[in-house]
């Protein structure tokens, strides 16, 4: 005959409870400012997904979350007259000013970081002091320029012509991640019988992802947030509009609508939030290792 024991039930002594304690309080202070940082970027987002979410009427109020869940109101914004639009100018903006800025800056960083020649550190000062350069400074000359000489005036050609002639910023930070690529590798290559064009494409620009990748990014986003540019060249004509500029007219429109308005903004968002999230661990490799050497 077998008896049945019961379980003896652990108890906790004061000590552990102590050390728990103090386990949990070390480890809110330790990250206390990153859940700080991260609290302070993250509730604007929560409080903008949640507005579009609401009625018309309720988004005036100061509920922070709906009485009921209006996903209709996205269907909305999408029908509203020359949204589309707007995505398909943003699009091309981005895509083929991306494209063009990094096909036409890799081959100066390239050269800056590779050739021995004479004028190169004044070369390096130049672009550094062209990153300098606030760009409301040649506005008037350059938009008298495309208006008034290329007749381009009301569409983003003006925006996106400039980038195949490549960016400052985009052939500094190539530079400096060029740098951090072995000069070994570079010799091995030329010694082989490769030339300067084989070398660059065959082997530094696949050590250079990273660093490439960085500065696709940053230009993409760059031009997808841009609203000075398509507000210069583009304000008159609506069917050139991106969606940064064109959400400032849908708010003006819709000015009581703020759960529109809220819904719309999302849509801006979501692609540089999707972009950035497949696209993180590349940009953060790209970005830390650009500043090895200087």
């Amino acid at each position: 005959m077998t008896t049945a024991t019961a379980p003896v039930p652990t108890t906790v002594s004061p000590a552990e409870k102590r050390a728990r304690r103090r386990s949990l309080l070390h480890w809110i202070a330790v990250h206390s400012l990153g859940i700080a940082a991260a609290l302070f970027f993250v509730l604007p987002f929560v409080f903008v997904l949640l507005t579009s979410l609401m009625s018309d009427q309720q988004a005036l109020t100061r509920d922070l979350t709906p009485n009921s869940w209006h996903w209709e109101n996205y269907v909305k914004v999408f029908e509203t007259p020359g949204f589309l639009t707007w995505w398909r100018n943003s699009l091309l903006y981005a895509g083929l000013g991306t494209a063009l800025v990094v096909v036409s800056s890799i081959p100066v960083a390239y050269a800056l970081a590779k050739f021995r020649f004479r004028g190169r550190h004044l070369s390096l000062l130049l672009v550094i002091s062209m990153m300098m350069l606030p760009p409301q400074v040649v506005i008037i000359p350059m938009y008298l320029f495309w208006a008034q000489q290329m007749d381009l005036s009301g569409t983003l050609w003006p925006l996106i012509i400039p980038m195949a002639f490549g960016d400052a910023f985009a052939i500094f930070l190539l530079r400096q991640f060029l740098l951090t690529i072995p000069n070994e590798y570079v010799e091995a290559a030329r010694i082989d019988g490769c030339g300067e064009f084989r070398t660059l494409i065959r082997v530094v620009l696949p050590m250079a992802k990273p660093g490439v990748a960085a500065v696709a990014l940053f230009q993409f986003f760059y031009c997808w947030n841009d609203y000075f540019g398509p507000q210069i060249y583009a304000s008159e004509a609506p069917g050139a509009w991106t969606l940064s500029y064109g959400l400032e007219s849908f708010k003006g429109a819709h000015h009581t609508d703020w759960n529109l308005t809220m819904a719309a903004t999302v849509l801006v968002m979501a692609p540089v939030i999707l972009v950035f999230f497949f696209a993180q661990k590349a940009f953060v490799e790209g970005v830390t290792l650009t500043g090895v050497k200087g």
